[in-house]
């Protein structure tokens, strides 16, 4: 305690808190006064006792004295109390109002001024130059920074040299969080949600002061639009344009980050008061289980019903040879997940909602890489896989199978709405579902039609993306057509795509004969999934050998049986 005993005790022109605070000799007298009472037990007091204990009140001198409690208010040194009927608002923006509404009001010593007291400097602690081991030290560091801005919105034009000194307090730090960034390996959820939305640095200030706020568990304070708009603006014209990061629209609230309520406060007037949505809140709070939970959360619901298969999708859409047609379409859906498309089409009233859209047919012969697509797709839209083999839908039941068919869908709905996600829905071997329908009066076709009419009911009515694999769309019914949003043809891979299959399947660490020449692979018209079975079968053959090395003959061997009669292009070879 040197530094206090110091200030009371010596001339206060030569301790070193005067040289710290840059006051003058009349507001340090103020501050040396409201220091000694603070340690006889008096933590807040009138500016008019002040003043009187400080001066004198004969001829009103101590009014003259009203500037330097301004100034000292200006400077963070010393801050104003307030009751329940007073707004922090108001009281914060001194620069507004009479120097002589301040006479009666209550002030102590700031925080920032006990410290100096208490320290002997007015820097901050900045933390360790280590990596992050989780996400609470990162958070630790994010809120003292948003104490930082905080002070800074209360002090007025005038205080030039406490705002300075603040600044290069929050610059020094912002500089430590991202050195320490750099150094962890440990994923911090906030930071991938600054990233996949694009925040702008005072939208994440925003969702930082909101996020404090809730592990205050204060639901009151530092909520509401003009709090949020004080700490990213430095002047009122900035209060005026930052407004549009917390208006309809906005990007903070168009992704569902954050959401509001309207509320009625004292002075009869609706305001916002904001909050982080709860999802995207429980996330941060709980970064390893929630992921972890929710992922056996819907490996639990499959279980307990028959109808899916669950599956983990292991590659991305990168990962599969496609054409330059269809790699562009399947782009085309993956553009759901860019927010400033998602923002647009929903101002365009062209989506209503916030999940991804999508209804898809995929096309072509056996093997061609419908199914491997499929997988691409889900991996990058970040989704598992509720798998359908829709050749088991039938039933010799009469009506069982059109119940089948809505049974498909509602237990979908219920995984969905059970598990919080939105996986994808594949239903493989489509093709009875997708065909032409028959004009007759046998009853087995009156089932399908009947079945096929359910189907096209749930297909108008289904949110989230599903995807429907068929081998032949010669008949495929026009209604249907209308239905889905993309119809994707998947051919045999040409020379140009089977040299690409084979260059990425072939292993790396393999060794080959000399002269091997892959593109004489590429010259046989092979599907990707015969491509892949001719490997795998070439590969069991020259792992059994004692010099292990592939050879051109080994897959020509291969590739002709795949070819015979026996693997006949007529046939199929199982999807990929």
């Amino acid at each position: 305690m040197q530094y206090l005993l110091d200030f009371l005790n010596s001339d206060i022109k030569k301790s070193k808190i005067y040289t710290l605070i840059k006051c003058n000799i009349d507001e340090a007298k103020i501050l040396r006064h409201l220091s000694r009472i603070y340690i006889d037990g008096i933590a807040s007091i009138s500016v008019y006792d002040v003043l009187c204990a400080v001066y004198t009140s004969e001829s009103f001198k101590h009014l003259e004295h009203l500037k330097d409690i301004k100034s000292l208010l200006d400077y963070g040194w010393i801050a104003q109390s307030y009751s329940i009927f007073k707004s922090s608002e108001n009281i914060t923006k001194t620069n507004h109002i009479n120097l002589l509404s301040l006479l009666h009001c209550e002030i102590s010593l700031s925080p920032s001024f006990l410290k100096i007291l208490q320290d002997g400097n007015i820097s901050i602690e900045l933390p360790s130059q280590s990596a992050y081991e989780d996400h609470l030290e990162y958070l630790k560091d994010q809120f003292l920074r948003i104490e930082l801005y905080a002070k800074i919105s209360m002090f007025q034009n005038e205080a030039k040299d406490a705002k300075i000194r603040i600044k290069q307090q929050i610059g020094e730090l912002e500089i430590r969080i991202k050195e320490r960034m750099e150094l962890s390996k440990t994923p911090i959820k906030i930071e991938q949600i600054f990233k996949e939305n694009a925040l702008e640095p005072k939208e994440q200030l925003i969702f930082l002061a909101l996020l404090k706020e809730e592990y205050a568990g204060d639901f009151e304070n530092g909520r509401d639009l003009n709090t949020l708009m004080n700490l990213v603006s430095d002047n009122e014209f900035e209060r005026i344009k930052n407004r549009s990061l917390l208006e309809e629209g906005a990007r903070l609230i168009e992704n569902g980050l954050i959401e509001y309520d309207e509320v009625l406060n004292a002075f009869g007037n609706v305001s916002r008061n904001f909050f982080i949505n709860e999802e995207i809140l429980q996330s941060i709070m709980h970064p390893q289980s929630e992921k972890v939970s929710k992922k056996l959360k819907l490996e639990s619901l499959v279980k307990e019903q028959e109808i899916f298969e669950l599956i983990e999708p292991s590659s991305s859409i990168d990962d599969v040879v496609l054409s330059d047609n269809t790699k562009e379409l399947l782009n085309a859906i993956l553009k759901q997940l860019d927010k400033k498309v998602l923002a647009r089409l929903s101002s365009w009233g062209i989506k209503t909602r916030r999940g991804i859209d999508a209804k898809i047919v995929f096309y072509g012969e056996p093997g061609t890489g419908k199914t491997m697509s499929a997988m691409g797709l889900a991996k990058s839209l970040k989704k598992q896989i509720l798998s359908f083999d829709c050749s088991k839908i039938l039933s010799k039941y009469v009506g069982e199978s059109e119940q089948n068919v809505r049974k498909i869908f509602d237990t979908y709905k219920e995984i969905c709405k059970k598990s919080k996600s939105e996986p994808v829905l594949l239903l493989n071997e489509a093709d009875q579902f997708l065909s032409a329908r028959v004009e007759s009066g046998s009853g087995t076709e009156k089932m399908y039609n009947q079945m096929q009419n359910i189907f096209l009911e749930q297909i108008e009515r289904f949110e989230g993306v599903l995807i429907a694999t068929t081998n032949f769309l010669q008949s495929f019914d026009s209604a249907f057509s209308r239905r889905f949003d993309y119809k994707i043809e998947f051919k045999k891979p040409d020379f140009k795509a089977r040299l690409a299959i084979w260059r990425k399947i072939l292993p790396e660490n393999a060794s080959f004969e000399e002269n091997f020449d892959i593109e004489k692979l590429a010259e046989f018209n092979l599907s990707g999934a015969q491509i892949v079975l001719a490997l795998k079968n070439t590969a069991l053959k020259v792992a059994a050998r004692d010099d292990g090395i592939f050879t051109f003959n080994d897959f020509k061997t291969t590739i002709d049986r795949e070819l015979s009669s026996a693997f006949g292009e007529d046939k199929k070879v199982g999807l990929l």
